[in-house]
């Protein structure tokens, strides 16, 4: 497989979009928009491996900073006007990303940031083509009372859902449950013996199972399992 280029800082302050951006050695035509944890930032190991991963597979990746981020930081983010400011910020960077690749875009991202991706989706169901969620938090850890689910039955967007089988946010039958309610095609993915963090996805032996993550939403999404195909054939010939 030909090697990607390595990512680049990419900025557009008027945008309000910051992050680093994936550029593939063969471009497939599709597009990932791919952030982080309400604890974290863009430069976290799974959000680098992850993009990395999508990168090889000839996706162009933005790898970005939510707004609350790119305020302070350090810290969660505080309360709705953040979240809502967040989900502007996530909507942004997909229009960013539209300018550089126009194919089927992925957004997505872990634990809160993958949460915003899916209520951002829920209310504008044509910005993306497919939503791949890393340990989604389905409720705080300690109080499984309190889902995370109110926009679930609006979500018309493929997604694919990795979830480790430790997660304190929301064990692997509560997430069945849960997913049931989405109306659109999903998957649910589960790694054994992971956390919320999914950090075994970033050592050797788990990032293996990566390229498998990247062909089950390929088969969610209409369309980006052509493109995938297209590209692995130039990938052979640059290989040679």
């Amino acid at each position: 497989m030909a090697q990607a280029h390595l990512p680049v800082p990419f900025v557009n302050e008027a945008a309000g979009v910051r992050g680093f951006l994936h550029c593939p050695a063969a471009a497939c035509g599709c597009a990932f928009v791919l952030t982080h944890g309400a604890g974290s930032n863009c430069q976290t190991p799974l959000l680098i491996a992850v993009a990395s991963a999508f990168c090889e597979a000839g996706f162009t990746v933005l790898r970005c900073d939510l707004p609350f981020r790119q305020r302070r930081p350090h810290g969660p983010p505080a309360g709705m006007a953040a979240q809502s400011s967040d989900r502007k910020g996530l909507k942004q960077a997909v229009l960013e990303l539209r300018k550089i690749a126009a194919g089927p875009l992925l957004l997505g991202g872990h634990s809160y940031g993958g949460r915003q991706s899916t209520m951002l989706a829920a209310t504008e169901n044509e910005l993306a083509a497919g939503l791949l969620l890393l340990s989604y938090p389905l409720h705080p850890a300690k109080r499984p009372d309190q889902y995370r689910t109110e926009h679930f039955p609006t979500l018309r967007t493929p997604a694919l859902f990795v979830h480790g089988t430790r997660d304190s946010m929301g064990s692997i039958e509560e997430m069945r449950t849960a997913i049931s309610l989405i109306p659109a095609a999903t998957q649910l993915a589960s790694v054994e013996g992971a956390g919320h963090d999914l950090s075994i996805l970033t050592k050797q032996e788990g990032a293996r199972a990566l390229p498998q993550y990247i062909q089950n939403i390929g088969q969610l999404v209409p369309g980006m399992e052509h493109h995938q195909t297209r590209v692995s054939a130039v990938q052979n010939e640059l290989a040679r």
